[in-house]
């Protein structure tokens, strides 16, 4: 390894880790979630029923040239290595701000910067969840590099306590386009505020800079609010509703933790606690400010938890909480504490690896489809074309499912077939094909992952529904799991007077 410098072994890292996605971005089909932002860029507008707009309108000109998921792929691949290097810049900074303001500070004894940076970006790359990110684009994958983009303007802003004119239109559009991500960048806002509050004295507040930075943030993320203004709010009430969850429980938020800690590592913890203890010496509110990017929303997080949520929400706060995780690192490295660092970075790296063939195997094979969730990335492809067979064989008026969960892949993968949602939850699937019509005849889609018993009933319901054909999904000689199809008539609605 002393052959090559340090940033030239972050940036061999950060390649050996994309030419794996890469391979993976080609080798399985689109998760539910992928393709529900799929369809977003299908189906072009200002805003949308869960998520503002950004994560479709990123994909739309890719899409409107192929389907193919690997090709798709290539942006949350692209995002994630912009995130790894500002992961490396971020960290640089830091170490160079550590530096530049010795009180309350080690610095005397802190490795070099580039060693730093290293360890960052290796203990983001041994984190299991990111990769998640760098092969299906989420909004989070979006919010990431935006995040760590306004920590480098927020450590920017600390080093020459002021901001050139082009700094603050940066800032402002770095603070917009997190906005249009997702709704959640909320927290990042707070945390660049946090940082600007840190400063003893508050001469930006009258700077023009400053306003002519929040006018760019509002004016970006206008479209989302019109959309919402148009909609009766109902983005708005969905992700209130939806970040609230069910009732809070205790072993919730212990199942969170618990979780957490295994999709991002003990690494990054590890890290972080270091700098803690021997990178700082006394509280610098300015430094302890940029703490903000991974407190303020997992805190959050981790407090509505015991409600309900998933774990990829919390993602950009881990990429923020890096640079400090690769000082701390770094530090108990130069001091011969390598072996505990070593350990965990080979664990972590061993079960990435497991997860990526596990992924390419198709999962373990077991009698019960339910317990093998690598299902669920196989077998939509071809569903969804002996669907659209289907549905012109029969002359239907749409293909039916009971869940929007199964109707994002099916609308991807049957387009532009009409994917009719059965159910009382209001979605984005009302927004794009309405509800079915009353006395419509359909096809229905049942998935041995998520099986449904047919909606047939006397007041609401179809009228009767008669098996027409089934798909069994192989894969190495296993059978992950079967499609069964339906054709479906008279749908009588919840409420009609039929």
């Amino acid at each position: 390894m002393h052959r090559q410098s340090p940033s030239s072994w972050a940036a061999i890292s950060i390649c050996i880790a994309a030419l794996v996605h890469f391979v993976l971005g080609f080798s399985i089909e689109f998760s539910v979630d992928e393709a529900h932002y799929a369809l977003y860029a299908n189906h072009l507008a200002w805003s949308y029923f869960d998520h503002p707009p950004l994560v479709g309108w990123l994909q739309w000109p890719l899409i409107s040239i192929t389907s193919s998921e690997g090709f798709i792929r290539l942006i949350p691949e692209l995002l994630w290595i912009i995130s790894c290097c500002l992961v490396y810049q971020v960290t640089l900074e830091i170490h160079r701000f550590m530096q530049g303001h010795n009180a309350g500070y080690l610095t005397g004894a802190l490795p070099p910067a580039n060693v730093c940076g290293l360890m960052a970006v290796l203990a983001i790359i041994a984190a299991p969840l990111p990769h998640v990110l760098a092969i299906g684009l989420l909004p989070d994958s979006i919010l990431a590099p935006l995040s760590l983009g306004l920590m480098l303007m927020s450590l920017r802003w600390l080093c020459k306590d002021y901001f050139s004119l082009g700094d603050w239109i940066l800032t402002g559009i770095l603070l917009g386009l997190a906005g249009l991500s997702k709704y959640t960048a909320a927290f990042t806002a707070i945390a660049v505020l946090l940082v600007f509050l840190s400063a003893p004295r508050k001469s930006w507040i009258g700077k023009i800079g400053f306003w002519l930075a929040a006018f760019i943030a509002l004016v970006l993320i206008s479209p989302v609010i019109y959309w919402n203004w148009t909609n009766d709010w109902i983005s708005f009430k969905y992700q209130i509703a939806h970040g609230g969850g069910g009732d809070w429980l205790w072993r919730r938020l212990a199942a969170f933790l618990g979780i957490q800690l295994a999709v991002f590592g003990p690494l990054l913890i590890l890290g972080a606690f270091l700098f803690l203890k021997d990178c700082m010496h006394a509280t610098k509110h300015s430094l302890l400010a940029l703490w903000g990017f991974f407190l303020i929303p997992f805190i959050i997080f981790a407090s509505l938890s015991g409600g309900g949520g998933l774990p990829h929400w919390t993602s950009p706060a881990w990429f923020c909480l890096a640079p400090f995780a690769g000082i701390g690192l770094a530090k108990a490295w130069s001091i011969q504490h390598r072996k505990l660092i070593r350990i965990l970075f080979f664990i972590q790296l061993a079960l990435c690896i497991v997860g990526f063939g596990f992924v390419l195997s198709g999962g373990i094979s077991s009698d019960s489809v339910k317990t093998n969730p690598i299902a669920d990335l196989y077998g939509w492809k071809l569903a969804g074309q002996k669907a659209t067979e289907l549905a012109k064989i029969n002359k239907v008026d749409g293909i039916a499912v009971q869940n929007w969960t199964l109707g994002s892949r099916t609308a991807w993968y049957a387009k532009p077939i009409p994917v009719f949602v059965l159910d009382q939850r209001q979605d984005q699937f009302d927004l794009w094909f309405g509800e079915l019509p009353s006395g419509a005849n359909t096809l229905l889609i049942n998935w041995s992952g998520m099986p449904f018993a047919a909606p047939v009933g006397n007041k609401s319901g179809f009228e009767n529904c008669e098996p027409v054909d089934n798909l069994v999904i192989m894969r190495f000689g296993r059978v992950l799991s079967k499609f069964d199809f339906s054709l479906c008539n008279n749908w009588r609605s919840p409420g009609s007077s039929q």
